[in-house]
């Protein structure tokens, strides 16, 4: 079997303090390009990312986070992709376990990696006690509705094989953070393969994170989404972006 393309994308939106720490973390053996998606920032990551060996893409208006992505996965297919990775340019998951999350898609032993947050310590590595509780009890209700056993629903970090982005209708989600829950119900209902790994996080500062305000609605939108998805499992109600 031929090496599989390697493409990392970020969606970016203010990481200048944080994107050239996130980038030298990358190792590059394993990755063919990086491609960042910059969501009209207002601080000088497009400067930054221009001093590295990063293809940049501007958003000239802010778009929202799952518009981002949906930039980011689009141009990453764009450019002939086999394995696509999601790495936040915030320094807040660590990139040196990107072979890692290459290996069970390249090896074919799956179709999608998470890298988990509760396979290691988030507390240790400074998540804050809500978001450890919320995390866990919409994971929690997330498993008991698809009848899975993931320690995590809400990474940002993920590894897609070219077929799974190719097969699903991710461009019909959420332009905001529900996108990542929407996506994993799309892939699920397709029947593919996800596996996680462990991985170590930091809180720091210059991290991006998202406030509490902004985690309750998120909460919400997940459990908008949830019953979403099981009116359609029902036969209740369909939803294109479940189609």
């Amino acid at each position: 079997m031929n090496k599989p393309k390697v493409v990392i994308v970020m969606p970016a939106y203010n990481a200048g303090p944080t994107l050239e720490k996130t980038y030298n973390d990358i190792p590059k053996e394993y990755v063919d390009k990086i491609i960042l998606v910059d969501d009209c920032s207002q601080d000088d990551t497009i400067v930054k990312a221009s001093k590295l060996n990063i293809d940049v893409i501007r958003h000239e208006t802010n778009k929202g986070y799952g518009a981002n992505q949906k930039t980011c996965y689009t141009q990453a297919l764009k450019e002939g992709a086999d394995i696509i990775i999601m790495l936040h340019p915030d320094y807040q998951y660590d990139p040196k376990i990107i072979p890692t999350m290459i290996e069970p898609i390249a090896s074919g032993k799956a179709d999608v990696v998470f890298a988990s947050r509760m396979l290691g310590d988030p507390l240790k590595g400074g998540m804050p006690i809500y978001k450890y509780i919320s995390n866990k009890i919409l994971t929690w209700l997330q498993n008991k509705v698809q009848k899975t056993n993931f320690t995590e629903f809400h990474t940002g970090y993920r590894a897609f094989s070219k077929k799974v982005l190719e097969s699903i209708p991710f461009l019909k989600n959420s332009d905001d953070f529900v996108f990542d829950n929407e996506i994993i119900y799309q892939i699920l209902l397709k029947g593919f393969r996800i596996v996680e790994v462990p991985v170590k996080t930091r809180y720091e500062k210059d991290s991006s994170t998202v406030s509490f305000f902004g985690s309750i609605r998120y909460g919400l939108g997940v459990i908008k989404t949830m019953i979403k998805y099981i009116l359609h499992t029902k036969g209740i109600k369909k939803y294109d972006l479940f189609e």
